[in-house]
């Protein structure tokens, strides 16, 4: 009766250190400045400055006062502050009317304010990590700097124009 009781208590007890139930979001305040990588399972909330790359298989938001010195790598992402750096997103991409990225994008959908500035080339596919190796980028690329040499790099197509695109030429 009681062994009973106590694995139930348990096993409820388990589920909620696992994280499944609970979301968890990693803060980076304002007037904290990080130098490094930040590796995360989770969401990261980045209201400071971090000068090296964000990877989080969650959402990365970068608040108006917060500054990325390097990648952004994400499911997800919500920015308003200042990015120098590729951002890499897998899913959407939002970019708030405060928000300045000097690099180049990768996603598969954005969404974009009025205001907000993109200085680099823009690709948007259904498959990111295949548009990155069309590219000549991998996944753990370092921060590159923007070129306007390559005029096919800033074109934003689908699946279905690439098709098009075949038949016509």
């Amino acid at each position: 009766m009681f062994n009973n009781n106590k694995k139930k208590k348990t096993d409820s007890m388990n589920s909620n250190k696992s994280g499944k139930n609970l979301p968890s979001v990693n803060m980076i305040s304002e007037g904290t400045h990080l130098n490094g990588t930040l590796k995360t399972k989770n969401d990261v909330r980045i209201a400071g400055t971090l000068d090296g790359e964000a990877n989080a298989e969650g959402k990365v938001i970068v608040s108006s006062s917060g500054k990325v010195d390097g990648n952004i790598e994400a499911v997800d992402a919500d920015i308003a502050g200042k990015i120098e750096g590729e951002v890499r997103v897998t899913n959407k991409l939002v970019l708030r009317k405060s928000a300045i990225v000097e690099g180049d994008i990768y996603t598969k959908t954005i969404l974009a304010e009025e205001g907000a500035q993109i200085n680099g080339s823009f690709h948007m596919s259904e498959n990111i990590e295949s548009e990155m190796k069309k590219n000549g980028r991998t996944s753990g690329s370092k921060k590159s700097s923007s070129t306007s040499s390559n005029s096919s790099s800033a074109k934003s197509t689908s699946k279905g124009e690439d098709k098009k695109k075949v038949k016509k030429g």
